[in-house]
């Protein structure tokens, strides 16, 4: 019988986070219904390294309270407790998708060769395409050097701009506001407020601790381009018609979905993977076996408790498909026969919205849950302390999924 090959696109929360509960739970379950059949997973990623991004504000402006060795933990030590032969780490991009052969063409990091990685079962866990300092599009070392850039440019500067007024932006701005008071921060929101995502009450609240702080806010303006000069400062040109000249310029306006290797009629009109919202299943032609979570697919929010909160939902449907022969080209969604684990029982996803966290310096922040606004203290308890940087380490250990 041959080997069951999952292959898993992306290696960050979603997709680290995928392997441990597949071979955590969903392996072991199908095994005992059928000893005879076996798997393999394999994470495909441009860098070794887990980048911890929810902590990237404070490493921005604060290194010396959050290392870069603390946000960039390496992947590969925790998987050493599964057998060998399920589960293989590729360093690479993957540059193509064949539904019809099954197969995902790879581009290693090294030698710069080709790898064709055949599949039975795909996740997309690509996340998105932005600056290196938010997410791990190459090596880690890439974000790495962009971060050590910034650490030598933020003593000196006078004039700081950031452009994006979502949560990374806020958050930023926020931390450098406290560790730099000598420069003039601003931040562009690229809309009518701050965190639109949130009530306009809660955008208020932001916008007036960022004062507090010093920060300058500016709205009804996009970045049209930036352009860094002779003398080191960038030019900052305006959708206003004006420009601005400063010492350091950090974009946070977020990015696009990577997907662009995917086959155009697996995506969206906004180039996110089709996938059902409550089972993340590919919904486009030709995805039985595929599947997609986190910024990539078309469910999400872009935010890490998207991954969280689909992790469960996206694997029990891969438990299922896999046990309803969806290999051989059966229905997809079908119900395991026999006994039947957790691991194969069918969860719905279901989004937290109009929730946020969004730490403002070291003493507190803004936060939503639902639509209910909270108290800054809680923010304080939970994040804006030392930003989970915690969490790093369990993250890449898959802590989260210790149960099914």
């Amino acid at each position: 019988m041959p080997v069951h090959e999952i292959v898993i696109l992306g290696g960050s929360f979603g997709g680290v986070g995928a392997a441990h509960y597949l071979l955590r739970h969903t392996i072991p379950a199908l095994t005992a219904q059928d000893p005879g059949q076996t798997y393999h997973i394999t994470i495909v990623s441009p860098s070794t390294h887990l980048y911890f991004k929810i902590a990237g504000p404070r490493v921005i402006a604060a290194p010396s309270k959050i290392s870069l060795e603390k946000v960039f933990v390496p992947i590969v030590a925790e998987f050493s407790t599964y057998p060998p032969s399920q589960f293989s780490f590729v360093q690479g991009k993957a540059t193509g998708v064949n539904s019809q052969s099954q197969t995902v063409a790879v581009e290693l990091t090294e030698g710069a060769s080709q790898r064709s990685l055949p599949y039975s079962t795909l996740i997309v866990a690509t996340g998105s395409l932005s600056d290196p300092l938010w997410t791990l599009n190459d090596s880690h070392t890439v974000s790495r050097a962009a971060f050590e850039s910034l650490h030598a440019s933020l003593p000196s500067a006078r004039t700081i701009f950031i452009a994006g007024g979502g949560a990374a932006g806020v958050e930023t701005a926020g931390e450098i506001a406290e560790n730099f008071p000598h420069a003039k921060t601003t931040i562009l929101s690229g809309s009518s407020r701050l965190l639109p995502r949130l009530h306009n009450k809660t955008s208020a609240t932001a916008e007036s601790k960022l004062h507090k702080l010093g920060v300058n806010v500016m709205h009804a303006a996009k970045v049209l381009s930036s352009t860094k000069q002779a003398n080191g400062q960038t030019r900052v040109e305006l959708s206003n018609g004006t420009d601005q000249l400063v010492d350091v310029y950090i974009d946070a306006t977020g990015g696009r979905p990577n997907t662009g290797f995917l086959p155009h009629e697996w995506l969206d009109e906004r180039g996110r993977v089709l996938v059902d919202a409550e089972t993340l299943r590919g919904t486009g032609p030709n995805m039985q076996g595929v599947y997609a979570i986190g910024d990539a697919a078309s469910y999400s929010s872009a935010a890490v408790m998207d991954v969280s909160f689909g992790m469960r939902p996206m694997c029990t449907s891969i438990g299922i498909d896999i046990r309803a022969g969806l290999a051989n080209g059966e229905k997809q969604g079908g119900q395991p026969r026999g006994r039947t684990s957790k691991a194969l029982v069918q969860q719905k996803y279901k989004p937290f919205k109009d929730t946020q966290m969004v730490p403002i310096g070291s003493k507190g922040g803004v936060m939503q849950v639902m639509g209910w606004r909270l108290p800054s203290f809680i923010v304080w308890l939970v994040k804006s302390r030392d930003f989970m940087i915690g969490e790093a380490q369990n993250t890449v250990k898959g802590a989260s999924f210790l149960k099914a």
